[in-house]
């Protein structure tokens, strides 16, 4: 008989779901299996340890083909087949000579399309060299204030090749201006041009707290662009829904859904209003999703999204094909971490393969020492690599819907979905996005989905690699290249003198033209006004009004807490030419200590508390004289149970003598709490204890931070 006649299934009996069960039961001895087997995330659904056919209908297959509904699969039949999908990296370098260098090198090497960041000063309407800019020039982005400094951002660049896409947060109709008047002096036809203005209000008021104008303004003309840019450019898009602001503020993946559907929303009732068709309104929107680190989870969020926009278009009269979502995504910011950030790159190549896999149709990864300053060459190069080694080594475009028939992420996709419109619904029964905003409703409910991370960050139950686990507090830091500002503000202020001199005398009545203009026409009076030289701050001067404010969402980071400590013990140690410091006193054998020892010192290194370790003691006159030695004031006490139950009553109380301060043991007590306590141990150690609360408490006795 030949090895390909052997059939090994027929072999061996198929068990049923109650038999597979039992025989967990039977290995977890007791144990209860739904405590130890089910997982509860933080979107409220339970996850199951295995999934069968049971959990997922095969007739019919609901989640139906790519470019057919409900979309799950996909927007298009071949999406990136043959070139992979679009990598769209994002520039801030503040100079637009230096930053238009740095372009062109991406360009050359892989990257397909841009994002251009407008800085601080930019987005706060202001041009750079007004007196009210002063630090807000050149801070978090290019220093874009005239169809000039465009002009020098993307020289070299061919405009009917490479999509430009804006982040210009409240000025998006100036900053589309800006670009317009661009393609006009390139000459680029406008069935030729590539880009996307990116207006999105309602984030930006998530975001920043503010716009300068009313929220009905900026409906309008948001739709007065969206409508001129759907009647005049074919490859353009005007709007945007990033959920970043939500995402980044700690939302759950079904608040962030839920946020995106209703700000969608909201978007599709202006433009319709403004007598765009839901079709064309459905199609002037880009949805930009933040992705973490657990593949599964945004894999599912990019289909549950495609799901939700089907049903919302669908209800809102859309043709089949206009219900299609196009989908950017971005490796999210607030998985990243600033203490080694080398990690960063595994964060971000599990991201990236989400998004590639989850069907985005580009992508935006960002590089691994982002956080840290302006990305170097290497920061750049690692981030770009990572998409194309994805795309192109790994072949992962190849494959339409990797996931699509895995009865998990069927399931889980659905689950995601049904979960994130319950939540939209509760949204929009508020009175919509911008309501729930204003009223703070949605912001109490984000927050209470980031107390409950933050528990389980605090116990290092959601593990941070590098920052709360196996930190390196021997690390150095990266160095990076830091721009000229003062240089650039410079330059910039000399493009500004050239183009208000060469508007002359016509920009007064380009300016009042803006000011004229209805929501419908504004776009593109402000587009002529940019070409004739009138500069972004005068645009955005001319189209302010009465200012609409909220609470901002606060921003936050997974490691922001831990990482808020190790900065103090590294100032710390720059001013006492040392790290605090905590004794290890192991007992007993190596083999019988070194695994607390190991636990000890990565839960207190984890604060930027060295460890001070040693090959073990056998008694406690040794190891009291040690501890003396070493200078330091507190100490843990590392063994096994048996040996603890020998040698704690006297070593406690000799460590205590000795002058510790404070004195921790490792490891669960359990029902020797108290005899260990009244031998002179202050505090226990263990799985699940929280490790925030108990470093910020010895940094604080150290005398590191305050009390």
């Amino acid at each position: 008989m030949s090895a390909s006649d052997v059939n090994f299934v027929e072999e061996f009996a198929t068990p049923t779901y109650e038999q597979w069960v039992a025989e967990v039961e039977r290995a977890l001895k007791g144990a209860p299996f739904d405590k130890k087997m089910l997982t509860k995330t933080y979107e409220g659904i339970t996850l199951r340890p295995i999934y069968t056919r049971s959990d997922w209908p095969s007739d019919g297959d609901p989640s139906g083909f790519p470019a057919g509904m409900p979309f799950t699969r996909g927007g298009t039949a071949s999406r990136g087949v043959i070139g992979g999908w679009d990598v769209r990296q994002r520039y801030m370098w503040p100079d637009p000579a230096r930053c238009n260098e740095i372009i062109l090198k991406e360009l050359e090497r892989g990257v397909t399309s841009i994002i251009l960041r407008f800085d601080a000063a930019a987005q706060a309407g202001l041009d750079g060299d007004g007196a009210e800019a002063g630090a807000l020039a050149g801070h978090n982005g290019i220093m874009l204030y005239s169809v000039d400094d465009l002009e020098v951002l993307l020289s070299g660049v061919y405009l009917d090749l490479v999509c430009v896409a804006l982040e210009s947060g409240p000025q998006f109709l100036p900053a589309a201006a800006l670009l317009e008047a661009l393609w006009q002096r390139r000459s680029i036809a406008a069935d030729k041009a590539i880009g996307a203005f990116n207006a999105d209000p309602v984030g930006v008021l998530a975001g920043q707290g503010a716009l300068p104008t009313s929220m009905d303004d900026a409906l309008a003309r948001l739709a007065g662009l969206a409508k001129r840019t759907a009647a005049t450019y074919a490859h353009v898009t005007a709007v945007r829904v990033d959920t970043s602001p939500y995402h980044d503020a700690g939302a759950s993946e079904t608040q962030d859904l839920a946020a995106s559907m209703a700000t969608a929303v909201t978007y599709l009732r202006a433009m319709t209003e403004a007598g765009m068709s839901i079709d064309d309104a459905c199609r002037q929107i880009v949805f930009t999703y933040s992705l973490d680190a657990d593949q599964f989870l945004s894999l599912c969020k990019l289909r549950a999204a495609r799901k939700l926009w089907n049903r919302v278009a669908e209800a809102c009269g859309a043709s089949e094909p206009a219900r299609a979502m196009r989908q950017h995504a971005i490796t999210s910011t607030r998985m990243m971490t600033r203490f080694d950030p080398w990690v960063n790159t595994l964060r971000c190549t599990v991201a990236c393969f989400a998004a590639g896999a989850g069907g985005a149709d580009s992508i935006t990864v960002q590089p691994f020492n982002a956080l840290i300053g302006l990305p170097d060459e290497l920061g750049r190069r690692v981030a770009r690599n990572t998409q194309i080694v994805l795309s192109e080594e790994s072949n992962l475009p190849r494959v339409l819907d990797a996931g699509g028939g895995s009865w998990y992420i069927e399931s889980r996709t659905d689950d995601l979905a049904r979960a994130a419109w319950a939540e939209f619904q509760a949204i929009e029964g508020n009175g919509g996005i911008v309501a729930s905003l204003m009223d703070g409703s949605f912001a109490e409910r984000i927050a209470a989905a980031y107390a409950e991370r933050e528990k389980n960050i605090a116990r290092r139950r959601d593990a941070l690699t590098g920052v709360s686990e196996f930190p390196n507090i021997d690390e150095h830091p990266i160095p990076l290249e830091q721009p000229d500002l003062e240089a650039g503000k410079a330059a910039a202020a000399d493009r500004l003198a050239a183009a208000r001199k060469q508007a002359g005398a016509t920009a007064g009545g380009l300016v009042d033209a803006v000011k004229a203009a209805g929501p419908g026409a504004v776009a593109e009076a402000a587009a002529v006004a940019a070409a004739g030289g009138v500069t972004l701050g005068a645009l955005a001067a001319a189209l302010a009004g009465q200012q609409t404010t909220v609470k901002a969402l606060p921003t936050h980071r997974f490691a922001e807490a831990f990482e808020a400590l190790r900065e103090a013990t590294d100032a710390a140690a720059e001013k006492n030419g040392q790290r605090p410091s905590i004794f290890l006193a192991n007992l007993g054998p190596i083999a019988k200590h070194t695994a607390r020892a190991t636990f000890a010192k990565n839960f207190f290194e984890v604060g930027g508390i060295r460890a001070l370790t040693n090959t073990g003691f056998k008694d406690a006159g040794s190891c009291a004289k040690a501890f003396k030695e070493s200078g330091a004031r507190i100490a843990i006490i590392c063994s096994a149970d048996p040996i603890y139950e020998e040698m704690v009553p006297q070593v406690a109380p000799a460590l205590k003598q000795a002058g510790c301060e404070f004195l921790f043991l490792a490891g669960h007590p359990g029902d020797k709490k108290e005899t260990y306590q009244g031998a002179g141990v202050d505090d226990f150690i263990f799985l699940g204890a929280d490790v925030l609360k108990t470093l910020r408490s010895t940094l604080a006795l150290l005398g590191v931070t305050d009390r």
